[in-house]
């Protein structure tokens, strides 16, 4: 097919945008973070830290995070044009490649967060069915499949009827989560939480207790840039803004009194030995045994809405990134119903073999939480030092104090991501390089595809790196430095 060939079929192809609301948006930001991290939190801090420590955590990720969502709607309001948030931010602030491995970077945690929720599910339905395992076993992810491949053809139905499916499981699994935080509440121990404040069972120092926790923070706020993501389809533009804020703030208040109430409820070394999904165990232990179902429940629904949502997301960023030719043209083909087939069929099958791999590490769930959460830090590095980059711009905005307060917001969020990279280690560095050097060949292809010179000098030395990085990753793993 020619270039002109190509052009004609896609204008064929992609109908007008679907228009989505303020609130459509909020809950796509809601329902984004509202997934499996939020019932993996009790177990996964108090493998880390006690009381103290929890609430450093949790004041730095949320402030952190909070300062990353106010980047994101500055950005949605100085840049409008710029579509698909994250990637479209890199593309415009550092080049082509860059942008290119934002875009795929995001993608591909996306991808892989989703094999969490089945992990989640099948460890859930596993305290029933011991087969399961903790979500780790063949027949846990022959069921999976099962299900990822389910969710593809309904996806495939079109984008609207998906959004709407969104909106009502969103508002169905944030119930569960706010009962379990009420029953914490009412059952609370105050001997026991103090007993858990200052993390005795733990050697290191606080510092490194808080760093410990840290990608468990970055997963469970993953989907603010949600809304960002989702600008095409606004029907305002100053929506996506208010939709990020308002999902954030909702889901930080809920994220944070799961994990502290939980301290009050069991003690932390018993907490820390958990299967997950730890809140139902928690909440067990306070209840009795319609605790668990109850969460468990709840835990199916969050984490089925949360797949939804974040699959949709998966396939928007590819297909948009093929329209602005950062990704081989397939990718720009969509149905009369907006839907992204190719990037979706791409999405689902980086989610199948992700799900495979887990069969051969150690803790199935935590591996596929913290890659997610370090893929995700390089195009959110890249978004906040965008933002940085603006707002240093003298045009950057016509009140002098706007700016400063954007400025001051973008460097604060350029900081704690980069901390954050600090924070995942080194493992999760390397295994990212892993991911992320092989996908230059969608980019070479895409470039291919318009005649363009393939790498520029600087562009080398970013492949260089990568290629480099991915080698010494293989390396590490093979020869047992590093496992999964």
């Amino acid at each position: 097919m020619s270039h002109a060939d190509a052009g004609t079929d896609t204008a064929a192809r992609v109908p007008t945008a679907a228009k989505l609301t303020l609130l459509t948006l909020t809950t796509m930001v809601v329902g984004s973070m509202v997934g499996a991290g939020v019932f993996s939190l009790p177990r996964r801090f108090a493998q880390e830290t006690g009381v103290a420590g929890a609430l450093i955590a949790w004041t730095i990720a949320g402030t952190g995070m909070l300062m990353l969502a106010f980047v994101f709607q500055a950005l949605a309001i100085r840049r409008p044009r710029l579509d698909a948030g994250v990637y479209a931010y890199a593309k415009a602030g550092f080049g082509e490649y860059l942008g290119f491995f934002a875009a795929f970077g995001y993608w591909a945690s996306a991808c892989v967060g989703n094999v969490t929720y089945w992990v989640l599910i099948m460890s859930t339905i596993g305290a029933i069915w011991p087969a399961l395992g903790e979500g780790d076993t063949v027949l846990a992810a022959a069921l999976s499949s099962v299900g990822l491949w389910c969710f593809y053809f309904l996806i495939r139905r079109g984008i609207k009827e998906a959004a709407a499916i969104n909106r009502i499981v969103t508002v169905a699994k944030v119930v569960p989560i706010l009962v379990f935080v009420l029953l914490a509440l009412f059952y609370f121990e105050a001997d026991v939480f103090a007993d858990n404040f200052g993390g005795a069972d733990y050697s290191g120092s606080l510092f490194n207790q808080v760093r410990g926790t840290m990608l468990a923070t970055v997963f469970v706020f993953l989907g603010v840039e949600g809304a960002s993501v989702y600008s095409r389809h606004a029907k305002r533009r100053e929506d996506v803004g208010r939709a990020t804020i308002l999902g954030f703030l909702s889901v930080f208040a809920v994220f944070a009194s799961v994990t502290i109430v939980s301290y009050g409820i069991m003690p932390m070394g018993e907490m820390a030995e958990l299967r997950q999904p730890s809140m139902a165990a928690v909440l067990e232990s306070a209840v009795g045994s319609w605790g668990s179902v109850f969460v468990s429940v709840g835990l199916i629904v969050s984490v089925l809405g949360a797949y939804l949502a974040w699959t949709l997301m998966a396939a928007e960023v590819l297909f948009v990134a093929a329209k602005d030719d950062d990704m081989p043209r397939f990718l720009r083909r969509s149905t009369a119903a907006d839907v992204p087939v190719p990037a979706l069929l791409m999405s689902t099958v980086l989610t199948q073999v992700v799900l495979v791999i887990t069969l051969f590490s150690d803790d199935a769930f935590n591996f596929a939480l913290d890659l997610t959460s370090a893929l995700t830090l390089i195009p959110f590095l890249l978004a906040a030092g965008f933002a940085v980059k603006i707002m240093l711009r003298p045009d950057a905005g016509d009140a002098s104090a706007g700016r400063r307060r954007d400025l001051t917001v973008s460097v604060v969020a350029t900081l704690y991501t980069a901390f954050l990279l600090y924070a995942a280690g080194l493992k999760f560095v390397l295994v990212s390089f892993i991911v992320y050097a092989p996908a230059t060949i969608l980019f070479v292809m895409a470039r291919r595809e318009q005649g363009k010179q393939l790498f520029s000098p600087r562009e080398l030395v970013i492949l260089a790196v990568s290629i480099a990085g991915a080698i010494l990753g293989v390396v590490a793993l093979a020869a047992g430095w590093i496992s999964l």
